[in-house]
């Protein structure tokens, strides 16, 4: 089949979709197929040459440190705001299948879905409803609460209608400390922060609001991290997060050896079953499709509070859904060919 595979894009999380996208094209590649990996906002290869279909071997691209600068993104390239570049339709409707390898902004919010369902283009991944659902942590913690999904209490402001001091005295009067506060729509742990007192919480409301101005406050579960993947129908087992120092932040999650990752976690048979029967209500609820990862907190009573769903979880050589695969025998090249075929099938 010839794919083309979507990376990068206008996001805090691109390069860490630049990696994925890499690693995803590389394994196609190796499966037999005829490839296109190009960047949605440049419309380029990764080494900035023109995007072509290929058999011939991708090499990796390794996330660096630091989110990536997205103001001087704009100013080298001249695009501007514009979320997908003028080549982009026509290299999607060449291909048998969309790979759909970009974290945040358009990639996951929806609207890059919505497109190639007009476009009749089959692509990997939940639709349209089901990313914008997801992408939005209010609305996500709103169905889970719904479908009886454990999720910690939380706080939504929108800095627009309100000013940081009011918001620290909501956050404060309606959760207490200690608190997790993260941007509305972000993912990747860009702009997340913990607060155990006032001027913490001020401090980590005005990191937030660098990134987004719709924050989320919620109250911190003190347990095991834990994320659970779910692959075309079946929950993958759970893998177990340990940072070495600090939370799991942008550079605990992308750089390797900063964090340990036990898979399958050591669960008792009642936790698991509580996580499994989570992640379907959640994926259900949330009106997911194909695939998705879902983070959680396992309290010591063993109950799973879900912090957040990921429709399109990252595919890095540090990356969960990938480990998870391969604790059931799933290898990398074999995952990625799967996400496809589930794409296409579906739309024959």
């Amino acid at each position: 089949m010839k794919i083309t595979v979507l990376a990068g894009g206008l996001s805090h999380e691109r390069e860490v979709s630049l990696s994925s996208g890499s690693l995803i094209a590389g394994a196609l590649v190796r499966r037999g197929h005829e490839v296109c990996l190009v960047d949605l906002y440049t419309g380029k290869a990764i080494d900035g040459t023109a995007p072509v279909f290929t058999r011939d071997p991708i090499a990796p691209y390794l996330v660096s440190r630091a989110v990536p600068d997205l103001t001087a993104l704009k100013a080298s390239t001249g695009n501007g705001e514009r979320r997908m570049a003028e080549n982009i339709p026509a290299l999607c409707r060449e291909a048998d299948g969309v790979f759909v390898a970009l974290h945040g902004d358009v990639g996951e919010n929806g609207q890059l879905q919505a497109y190639l369902d007009m476009a009749c283009i089959p692509y990997t991944g939940s639709g349209y409803a089901g990313s914008l659902l997801a992408m939005d942590k209010d609305l996500t913690k709103q169905l889970l609460t719904r479908a009886g999904v454990p999720t910690a209490p939380w706080v939504f402001c929108d800095l627009t209608h309100c000013t940081p001091e009011a918001a620290v005295s909501r956050i404060e009067t309606e959760l207490g400390y200690p608190v997790v506060v993260k941007p509305c729509s972000g993912g990747s742990s860009v702009g997340v922060s913990m607060a155990d007192t006032r001027e913490e919480l001020t401090a980590a409301i005005e990191k937030c609001a660098v990134y987004e101005t719709a924050l989320l406050a919620e109250r911190r579960i003190a347990g095991r991290e834990l994320t659970v993947s779910y692959l075309g129908g079946e929950v993958l087992p759970a893998v177990e997060i340990i940072p070495l120092t600090g939370f799991y932040d942008y550079e605990n999650k992308y750089q390797a050896g900063k964090t340990t990752e036990i898979c399958p976690a050591p669960l008792t048979n009642a936790e698991t079953a509580a996580l499994e029967e989570a992640t379907r209500k959640g994926f259900e609820a949330l009106r997911l499709r194909g695939y998705a990862r879902f983070d959680f907190i396992l309290d010591e009573s063993g109950t799973p509070w879900c912090l957040e769903a990921n429709t399109l979880p990252g595919m890095t050589p540090t990356s969960l859904l990938p480990q998870a695969a391969a604790a059931v025998g799933i290898s990398y090249d074999e995952l990625c060919e799967r996400m496809v075929m589930m794409a296409v099938q579906k739309k024959k």
